[in-house]
């Protein structure tokens, strides 16, 4: 009954004050207008405090209250594993905060509307509530069926889905304890009972191998088979070069190329070549596989493809933007066979200028496939080759790129890779580290050379006054917030740094030039990555920031990502005529670079999540055993330590550290103990045995290990406590004066 009376006295409180406008209205006024009676001046004020708490109304000084308005928020929801979330909401520069008790059902990645709560005075941080859900990111969620005598429900893989979800026995499929399956969100109205759903598929038992890669490619709600009638599609595609598909193409197929891949490659995106000009200058080739030409737009395959967005590389496989069919056969630039190609020549002065290029549909025949390490090996002992000179004028070429591209300020980002080596049963029974060669760095630098050039060619089309519609790679500058958190760092770890009056890539270059090869290098760089902004697709051109490059894009891999299709196909529509509707284009180009920016993202979670799996499965057979690793965080509740060579990171809670009583500092990143004066900061190296591990939610957990090579610092003595008189004192009374 007294909610009932809450709800109505809110109600007229809300009314009174939306009518009466932008005035503030004094507490006694208001409850004048409203005839409050003495025994109902407790709820009167409730209802104001409600009100105000929920961003309704406004309180102003001497009590005065003033409507509002209702401040409500439409985003994509992100939960942590702690449980409260955030709501991202485009045109906000801060997230919105929402409490596990405000989630109102909302889980993770959902599209839901949000009402904010009155902001605390001196509170900077916006909170708000869930008030619905407009969108559910899944419609499928992947998990453990377990029934009792008097339930059936299943429990998510995914720790960000807080809740089981119940299912009726005529909903199980017969399914068994223990099975993984896949189960379709039917319904959840309330937070006070668990939502409820219907099996739709028996994945298998829990132990079935690559099943638990599987799982995480559904959890991240990733299409993990291809619709029938999109397989039948490809399956209509075939690689026949008619007169007519050679009309307008560069015909390059007596023209020395060959591709340069990983050794397990099986879609070939781009071959390379490169020649000695009369005038001195190189002629560089960097030749796409043409996907355009297969993949119509508008057509099956193409809707497919812009829904998946990215081909995604987990531990074990390869979930593909396009069926392999496309993707492994007619695209791909297989080696002595005709393939349709896009090719961008760029003629190359002696000062690394491209003064020159062409970028034109083609065809071509790569003479070679070659992968990495055997290019290296080549070059390196000059083995019997007959591209031996070409690739050696390769190498060459590419290390002056380089070198030049870092002195306009482009940042080398090392970012240490893993490979898995999986027995029979999927288990993870080896880590090795991916080695960088100078033959990877050779071809990542003949496509950033090339996307580079395709979208400083958008400038120069004739007939537009401004470059008609595009997708660009952009990367802005980092805040100032987290770049004044990793200035802090840097004077944390006592590195001399100048602190420029504009920030530039140029800086976070020589800084990270400046720490190669130190103990705390790894740290550095990857919080010097966490500082910048995350690159995206955008039809603005702003420039890479990353890069120091004034324009990009991604035209070389359209097998595995679908904004280089469609630079491909915005290239050859310029090239044909003038669209009558550059609004109308500009649109789409626009969605297509939220939609790939989107996809992006969820791909690159669920490649983290894949290794992240893959590393704990691995640790969970070392239990007991110590390890060598960098501390790579420092909280107040602990430290994270990165292990050498794995990369594998665990969690040392600070309650776990009993040798000593440890304070931390925030300012410094680090942690002292008080009697030992033994200090802990972010790059140190240290020694952790490996305590606990729980692969269901990622956890790992370290003890920190005595260093040996560590003194304590002396303890001082304690000073003797006086030593008491037997002699009676005189009472004052006695004393003399």
């Amino acid at each position: 009954m007294g909610t009932e009376k809450n709800s109505k006295m809110e109600a007229e409180l809300l009314k009174l004050l939306k009518d009466h406008g932008k005035s503030p209205l004094p507490r006694k006024q208001i409850s004048h207008m409203l005839n409050i009676k003495k025994k109902n001046y407790h709820e009167f004020e409730k209802a104001l405090n409600n009100l105000v708490k929920e961003g309704l109304i406004r309180r102003g000084k001497g009590h005065t209250y003033v409507y509002q308005g209702v401040s409500r928020y439409v985003g994509e929801i992100s939960l942590t594993r702690q449980g409260f979330a955030f709501v991202s909401v485009e045109g906000l520069d801060d997230d919105i905060f929402i409490a596990r008790q405000n989630l109102n059902t909302a889980l993770d990645r959902d599209v839901v509307e949000v009402q904010l709560y009155a902001q605390s005075r001196g509170g900077r941080r916006r909170e708000g509530y869930v008030t619905s859900i407009v969108k559910r990111f899944r419609s499928i969620i992947v998990g453990t069926y377990h029934e009792t005598e008097y339930y059936r429900y299943i429990v998510p893989d995914s720790t960000k889905i807080y809740r089981d979800i119940i299912v009726a026995e005529d909903k199980t499929m017969n399914a068994r304890d223990g099975q993984k399956v896949l189960v379709s969100f039917d319904r959840w109205d309330s937070d006070q009972h668990n939502p409820e759903g219907t099996i739709v598929e028996i994945l298998g038992d829990a132990d079935t191998p690559g099943l638990d890669i599987i799982s995480v490619a559904y959890a991240h709600n990733l299409p993990v088979k291809f619709p029938r009638e999109v397989e039948a599609e490809a399956a209509k595609k075939n690689a026949r070069i008619t007169a007519k598909v050679l009309q307008g193409r560069l015909d390059l197929r007596d023209h020395l190329c060959f591709t340069i891949d990983p050794e397990d490659a099986k879609d070939f995106d781009d071959a390379v070549s490169l020649e000695k000009l009369p005038n001195g200058n190189y002629q560089l080739g960097v030749h796409i596989a043409d996907v355009s030409h297969f993949v119509e737009e508008g057509s099956i395959l193409d809707k497919e493809a812009l829904n998946r967005g990215t081909s995604v590389y987990l531990v074990d496989r390869v979930i593909p933007m396009l069926p392999e069919k496309l993707s492994n056969d007619l695209c791909s630039l297989k080696p002595n066979v005709d393939r349709l190609a896009f090719t961008c020549f760029m003629e190359i002065n002696k000062e690394l200028e491209v003064v020159s290029h062409t970028i034109q549909p083609s065809v071509i025949h790569s003479k070679r496939r070659y992968n990495y390490q055997e290019v290296q090996t080549i070059v390196d002992e000059k083995r019997d080759d007959p591209n031996l000179p070409v690739l050696e004028e390769m190498m060459a070429l590419s290390r002056r790129l380089t070198k030049k591209r870092f002195a306009l300020g482009s940042i080398d980002f090392e970012t240490p890779e893993v490979k898995f080596v999986l027995d029979e049963k999927g288990k993870p029974v080896e880590i090795i580290p991916k080695k960088r060669l100078l033959a990877h760095r050779m071809i990542e630098e003949f496509m950033l050379l090339a996307n580079q050039t395709v979208a400083a060619h958008i400038k120069t089309l004739p007939g537009y006054k401004s470059p008609p519609p595009f997708i660009y790679r952009i990367h802005e500058k980092p805040s100032a917030e987290k770049l004044t958190r990793f200035t802090n760092l840097l004077k944390a770890l006592k590195v001399p740094f100048k602190t420029p009056k504009k920030i530039s890539s140029f800086w976070f270059q020589q800084i990270i030039e400046s720490i190669k090869g130190k103990p705390e290098e790894t740290v550095i760089e990857e919080v010097a990555l966490r500082s910048m902004m995350k690159a995206i697709y955008s039809e603005k051109n702003v420039g890479h920031f990353g890069l120091a490059f004034e324009d990009y894009t991604h035209f070389t891999s359209p097998i595995r990502r679908y904004p280089d299709l469609e630079v491909h196909r915005l290239l050859r529509l310029y090239a044909a005529e003038k669209p009558r509707d550059l609004k109308k284009l500009n649109s789409k180009v626009a969605e297509i670079c939220l939609q790939s920016s989107k996809k992006e993202r969820l791909a690159v979670d669920a490649e983290r999540d894949s290794i992240k799996l893959k590393q704990v499965e691995y640790i969970e057979q070392h239990i007991g055993e110590n390890f060598f690793g960098v501390i790579a965080g420092v909280t107040a509740s602990g430290i994270y330590v990165e292990l050498e060579k794995t990369y594998i990171e665990g969690f040392v809670p600070m309650v776990k550290m009993t040798d000593d009583y440890y304070i931390y500092d925030e300012d410094t990143y680090s942690m002292t103990g008080r009697h030992s004066g033994r200090h802990i900061r972010l790059g140190d190296r240290v020694e952790v045995q490996v305590e606990s591990v729980d692969v269901a939610r990622r956890d790992i957990n370290f003890s920190l290990l005595e260093d040996p090579d560590f003194v304590p610092r002396p303890q001082k003595a304690k000073p003797e406590a006086p030593k008491k008189s037997n002699r009676k004192r005189r009472s004052r009374k006695n004393k003399k004066s």
